[in-house]
């Protein structure tokens, strides 16, 4: 039996370790102004991470910019960036993050135009891809490269529970989160050599501006027939896994699935 003084000793010895576990790490996370993404990166800022924040529109950015300053100190910078323009990727790491040495890269930037295949428009069905999978494999792309020089990184993409299982009325979304699911396996086959991890996190239902506009009969009707835990997960949830991840040395190429039961 451990003394009181023991247990608070232990306690301490965690917390302390908890803080500090990405001191002097650069982690770079993209839709990081709102949701998972931001979730995502305070975790990282809370453990002594110096975060990139990467989000579409400039003046989201400049606001969480600034709220990691007042909250966490010094050494954390936002982007305003469109990862579903490939030219605005290759541009970003060729000025901004030119010669920024990335530790960790969350791929969280995402996107749904929700709709029966047979309705949605021809942009709705670019975006969501250009986004959603060709966005992540861009900055994947960029960042793997300054990982592989010095062989060291750990890259979590952000895919989702109907990339597994499929939804109806989500079919180009499912599909470009079972594409994201299949490249984090494959670059985890090309990265694995060069000590560079590559994983994804599969969240459910979670409550975020999307899950918000589901109608309440039928989010009722989701917790009743579909999640066996009875409620949509939380952002932290998500946030939790991939700091799990990010420190899990020896796990590679896999996809956490975090959805309270929903795929059982």
């Amino acid at each position: 039996m451990l003394s009181r003084g023991a247990w608070t000793l232990c306690r301490q010895v965690h917390t302390n370790v908890k803080q500090n576990a990405f001191s002097n790490k650069i982690a770079l996370v993209t839709g990081a102004s709102r949701g998972i993404g931001l979730a995502i990166a305070e975790s990282f800022a809370q453990r002594g991470a110096k975060v990139i924040l990467v989000s579409q529109q400039p003046e989201r950015a400049k606001a969480v910019e600034a709220r990691f300053l007042s909250s966490f100190g010094t050494g954390h910078q936002s982007i305003a960036l469109d990862i579903s323009d490939r030219s605005s990727v290759a541009e970003a790491f060729k000025n901004q993050l030119k010669g920024v040495s990335i530790d960790y890269l969350v791929n969280a930037a995402g996107v749904s135009r929700d709709g029966l295949l047979v309705q949605l428009k021809d942009q709705d069905i670019l975006d969501t891809i250009n986004t959603n999978l060709i966005g992540t494999m861009s900055v994947s792309q960029y960042a793997a490269k300054t990982m592989m020089r010095k062989r060291s990184g750990c890259i979590i993409n952000i895919t989702s529970a109907v990339g597994i299982q499929g939804n109806a009325g989500q079919s180009v979304y499912s599909a470009s989160k079972a594409g994201v699911i299949g490249f984090t396996k494959a670059l985890a086959k090309e990265l694995g050599p060069v000590n560079v991890r590559v994983n994804c996190i599969a969240p459910g239902f979670i409550e975020t501006d999307m899950t918000n506009a589901i109608p309440d009969g039928k989010k009722e009707e989701l917790l009743k027939s579909k999640i066996s835990l009875k409620r949509f997960g939380s952002t932290q949830d998500v946030a939790d896994a991939a700091m799990f991840i990010a420190q899990a040395d020896y796990m590679h190429g896999q996809t956490l699935v975090i959805d309270g039961g929903l795929n059982l």
